[in-house]
């Protein structure tokens, strides 16, 4: 006895959900407090002032205002400095 179908099974087609990763609320725009600003795996863009992080790297508004995107630069421990995109609820 055959332990797979005849007609043969393949091992590809499987598929994972979309994710829906990405900034949801844009420079200019208000945002009540709870709402999320960026869904993203890892921190690519740093919260910053009102805004705070959710344990899988969410940012969300800590309180209601006006969004700002700005870039700073942050010095890494060894001494290098590194671009980083920061959001701010003001």
């Amino acid at each position: 006895m055959a332990t797979t179908k005849s007609s043969g099974t393949t091992r590809l087609g499987r598929d994972s959900n979309p994710k829906y990763l990405g900034v949801k609320l844009y420079g200019g725009q208000k945002a009540k407090a709870g709402a999320i600003l960026v869904r993203q795996r890892g921190t690519r863009i740093a919260p910053g002032k009102n805004v705070r992080r959710g344990s899988d790297d969410t940012l969300y508004a800590a309180k209601e205002g006006i969004i700002e995107f700005q870039t700073k630069r942050k010095i890494r421990y060894d001494g290098t400095r590194k671009k980083v995109k920061v959001i701010n609820v003001l």
